[in-house]
């Protein structure tokens, strides 16, 4: 797999792909598929148990508020559990609409998937050439 380096300015840069913040939602969905109701924290920590994070911990706030627009979309469904002693906590489970919109999620990164493999090959063979010396004119 062809490697570029990567300048110290671009650290945080979108580019490096440190922040996908719109594919927070399918991974949320997903993890959410097999539980019967998490708490928003085991969320956060599962999140960095994934690929996608690679054992970085995502932005708690960013995924609490996730967590409430797909609560305020019907994706997910959130109960308190007063259960335990101490504060109350949310208890977050995938619903219906959820499990379609996370299927819908896995045709469109299908496709991304697809087009980002054509744009890679295309995107490496135009830096490959660019860094490529000029050849020397023929002698006639």
């Amino acid at each position: 797999m062809l490697k570029f380096s990567i300048k110290e300015e671009f650290n945080g840069c979108p580019c490096t792909g440190v922040n996908l913040e719109k594919l927070i939602r399918p991974a949320i969905l997903t993890l959410l598929v097999d539980d019967e109701e998490v708490h928003g924290y085991s969320i956060v920590q599962k999140l960095q148990e994934t690929c996608m994070f690679q054992g970085k911990k995502p932005d708690p706030s960013g995924v609490y508020r996730c967590l409430k627009q797909m609560e305020q979309s019907g994706h997910v469904t959130a109960v308190w559990d007063v259960s335990n002693p101490g504060p109350a906590k949310r208890l977050y489970k995938i619903t219906d609409d959820g499990l379609e919109c996370l299927k819908t999620w896995i045709n469109t990164l299908e496709d991304y998937h697809h087009s980002l493999g054509m744009f890679l090959s295309f995107a490496k063979s135009t830096v490959s050439n660019r860094d490529k010396p000029e050849m020397p004119c023929k002698p006639k």
